[in-house]
């Protein structure tokens, strides 16, 4: 699928400051945008990490009045926003410091919405257009290497009445600058290393192959990962390898800008179906079933699959060889990086058709390179749910 002769256009409003020890800036880039009472927002994780304190010592040298909300869960939900908007409002805040993984980014764009329009449910604010205005100035600073939400138009919060997970995405909803320091990753247990690094993997291979995906989109996806694929194992075996660990930030940062300009698909629609209904851990959820979804999509993707096995490093004669290698390296990577099996956390079986149904509904559905029904997506679950 060539797609070099179709018009695109492409935004990246987020100014992106990268490199080890860059974390000193965050100064600077308050000062430069007015912001003068920031509320952080991030999880227990990252305060019991240390790595909130080093936030908090910069702004405290530099008498900058804060305030911290760190009750964000994992799979933010909609309670959390509003807990946090409230506080921000509370407190007069002028702008917005997100630390951590996706969780606490997506948290904090979605406060972002909510203050920017005077909300009081993000619910009222879910799907591509009713984000509407600029958010207050919003600085991400990642501390894992996955979601890519420092860079992203997206947001993606827990409705917790329904259980399902809603997508707010608007060009207003990205962060204003993204301060990407390696050195807040080493910290980094394992297990989560390699979920987030599976979800990294997913957005690039996902963005690469979405109906909608475009060539600057496709160039980032492809050396994303290249980045990913070729760290992942060693940044989880070696946390401390700065190298590992900067290529994964770097990986996961352009999968993001990739997957932004072009889409997710229906890796993530399955994942985030899962996620909503049992809160389990959307890299893991992305890592069971990218291989599964890579072999329904293969027919409709042989070409780009085979450029994603070249990017990966992987030896082939033809492109289907080709595509055919980059399943099974994914499949093995799951393996390598000692992800859990399907069949292993306690999934009810009788709600695979419920998370089907949610799967199709999804708005990347359409964004799968191969269409699906609930049908397919049944097989697919089913086939992950059965593999050894």
């Amino acid at each position: 699928m060539n797609n070099f002769a179709l018009p695109f256009s492409f935004t990246l409003p987020t100014k992106i400051v990268y490199g080890p020890k860059c974390i000193a800036s965050l100064i600077d880039e308050l000062k430069l945008n007015d912001g003068e009472r920031p509320i952080i927002i991030t999880d227990k994780g990252v305060s019991n990490a240390g790595i909130l304190d080093k936030i908090t010592a910069l702004l405290k040298q530099n008498n900058i009045n804060y305030i911290v909300y760190d009750g964000v869960e994992p799979n933010p939900k909609d309670v959390n926003v509003e807990d946090g908007a409230k506080a921000a409002r509370e407190f007069g805040a002028d702008s917005i410091i997100a630390i951590g993984g996706g969780s606490p980014i997506d948290c904090a764009k979605s406060v972002g919405v909510l203050i920017a329009h005077n909300g009081d449910k993000i619910k009222e604010y879910e799907g591509k257009t009713a984000a509407t205005k600029p958010l207050p100035l919003l600085i991400t600073i990642p501390t894992t290497s996955g979601t890519g939400s420092e860079l992203t138009f997206s947001s993606v919060i827990t409705d917790t009445e329904n259980n399902y997970k809603m997508t707010v995405k608007s060009q207003y909803t990205a962060a204003k600058v993204a301060i990407c320091d390696p050195e807040l990753t080493l910290s980094l247990p394992a297990h989560i290393t390699a979920s987030t690094g599976m979800d990294a993997l997913t957005h690039a291979i996902e963005a690469y192959t979405a109906t909608c995906a475009e060539p600057i989109s496709d160039a980032l996806a492809l050396y994303a990962t290249e980045l990913i694929y070729n760290s992942l194992v060693t940044a989880v075996n070696d946390g401390s390898n700065l190298e590992a660990r900067s290529a994964m930030l770097l990986g996961s940062m352009l999968a993001g800008i990739a997957f932004s300009h072009s889409d997710v698909a229906s890796v993530h629609c399955i994942a985030e179906s899962l996620g909503g209904v049992y809160d389990l851990p959307h890299g893991v959820c992305n890592a069971i079933f990218l291989p599964h979804v890579m072999e329904y999509n293969m027919e409709y993707s042989v070409e780009r699959y085979a450029r994603l096995a070249k990017a990966m490093g992987l030896n082939f004669n033809s492109e289907s060889e080709g595509a055919k290698k980059a399943v099974e390296a994914v499949k093995k990577l799951t393996v390598d990086v000692n992800l859990p099996l399907f069949s292993s956390l306690n999934v009810n079986t009788d709600d695979f058709e419920k998370i089907a149904e949610m799967s199709v509904k999804n708005i990347s559905t359409e964004s799968n390179p191969r269409p699906m029904t609930k049908k397919d997506y049944l097989i697919v679950i089913k086939n992950a749910y059965g593999h050894k």
